[in-house]
């Protein structure tokens, strides 16, 4: 039976099919006082059981399994509108190269970013915090050279886009071109905490998760300033 979770703990659920991997994993995150593996999984359709069942603040997934592929299920977790999982948890992917397709699109699917195999264990578990912190763990600026090597067609500018302020959208323009917000400020002019501000208020208004988010939102919706 699953030990009941302290509110500090980090829920997590671990998605690979190399059961050594995999256990390795468990072992590192299961040492982290603030973290507590709920559940693995080998392939896509175990993780979202396991998902569903124990409802995780994050899952660590692996790129590519069989016979589903995480793709394939973070495409699922993120799309689905049955309430299946509860909270939608935050999802990290894993892979062996450090530019990968797969990994970018999973995060156009909604992931939170990716992680390299050979991660230290502490890069891993801060990971972990900073995506459950609502962070993300690819640099914007890595994920925008990995989305220019695979466009998309350009559809039209969602009518969300338009409820922004037109600060708001010169805001939106420096998170796409993978700006930090020190970097924001500087060529805004404004102090970091109204950066934050603005940031915060461009998430709520497209419904969008995360500074990544704002990065795949501007390239498939076609907008560039």
């Amino acid at each position: 039976m699953d030990s009941p979770l302290n509110d500090q703990e980090i829920s997590v659920v671990l998605v690979d099919d190399q059961q050594l991997f995999r256990s390795g994993l468990a072992i590192i995150v299961g040492a982290q006082k603030d973290m507590e593996v709920v559940g693995q999984a080998a392939d896509g359709t175990e993780a979202l059981e396991a998902i569903a069942a124990h409802q995780p603040d994050v899952v660590l997934m692996d790129v590519q399994m069989s016979p589903m592929g995480g793709v394939e299920a973070t495409r699922k977790i993120f799309s689905d509108t049955t309430g299946r999982f509860g909270k939608v948890p935050k999802v990290i992917m894993l892979t062996t190269f450090d530019w990968d397709q797969h990994a970018a699109m999973a995060v156009r699917h909604g992931a939170s970013g990716f992680l390299l195999k050979d991660s230290t264990p502490e890069f891993v578990c801060e990971s972990i915090r900073a995506v459950h912190a609502g962070n993300s763990v690819i640099a914007p600026q890595n994920l925008a050279a990995l989305l220019e090597a695979e466009p998309v067609p350009v559809p039209e500018v969602p009518a969300l886009f338009d409820d922004l302020t037109e600060r708001e959208k010169e805001v939106f323009a420096a998170v796409a071109l993978g700006l930090a917000n020190q970097e924001i400020s500087a060529k805004l002019f404004l102090s970091e905490s109204t950066v934050k501000t603005h940031i915060g208020a461009i998430l709520r208004k497209l419904d969008l998760r995360d500074r990544v988010q704002i990065v795949v939102y501007s390239y498939e919706s076609g907008i560039r300033r």
